[in-house]
């Protein structure tokens, strides 16, 4: 009897072990950090960022709020005090006339487009696990959200926290898994896409003055897809040269 149980769980472990070994390479990760946005507006940006906000944000005879520029500031913790090349943070200035729950979008259009164009989006490398951004923040209860598109078009809002601190912060959150970037058929990558980010106020926090800064937009992604015999009619652009005459 104790020969025979032996057999059996060499046996099992045996079919666990061809078991893997048919199906590991899906289970394969090849996981990289990409920068989506540096926000130094230089000209190997591709983006610049517009904002909208909510109803009750602050607007005069002269001025409108919120606004968005470029300022020469950084997080000394990721490029210490002199950095080599020229360095630039995204700002925010809002102002709203009452509290509440009011919120301000940032999002990007291409870069060099005019006033009034319309928002585009980031396309997001390989299957995004976690994504961070540096923030700064002048204690204020607020909350800051990224927003994604999936491939079906559904929208899913990935909470970055609190930005009630002071000063520059890592932020960072992870993906779930609930999130798809994967299909059934081919092509089986579904990436995602980057739409905006929102800041949220407090209901009692206040709100007539204040500014938040944005550097350094990464993720980190899997970017492996398992090859097999036929892959090359997967990829978008060779698909279209073959049916476009090309070879």
């Amino acid at each position: 009897m104790k020969q025979g149980s032996f057999r059996a769980t060499c046996l099992i472990l045996m079919a666990c072990i061809a078991v893997l070994s048919a199906f590991g390479d899906d289970h394969t990760v090849v996981l990289e950090t990409r920068i989506l946005e540096t926000f130094d507006n230089n000209e190997e940006s591709p983006y610049d960022w517009r904002l909208d906000a909510s109803k009750f944000a602050t607007k005069t005879d002269e001025e409108s709020w919120p606004k968005v520029t470029y300022v020469p500031a950084w997080p000394v913790a990721i490029f210490g005090t002199n950095p080599e090349n020229e360095v630039k943070s995204l700002g925010i200035w809002g102002k709203f006339d009452r509290r509440g729950f009011n919120w301000i979008d940032v999002y990007p259009v291409e870069a060099g487009a005019d006033e009034g164009a319309p928002a585009t989006v980031i396309p997001i490398p390989g299957r995004i696990q976690y994504l961070d951004m540096w923030v700064w923040g002048s204690n204020l209860r607020y909350t800051l959200e990224a927003y994604f598109r999936d491939f079906r078009g559904v929208i899913h809002v990935i909470n970055l926290g609190s930005i009630n601190h002071n000063g520059w912060k890592n932020l960072r959150a992870a993906v779930p898994s609930s999130v798809p970037q994967s299909k059934m058929v081919l092509p089986k990558l579904a990436a995602l896409e980057f739409v905006k980010f929102r800041i949220w106020t407090d209901p009692s926090e206040q709100v007539d003055n204040f500014y938040v800064y944005f550097d350094h937009f990464k993720i980190l992604t899997d970017i492996f897809e398992t090859p097999y015999d036929g892959d090359v009619l997967e990829r978008g652009d060779r698909v279209q040269e073959f049916w476009n005459g090309g070879e």
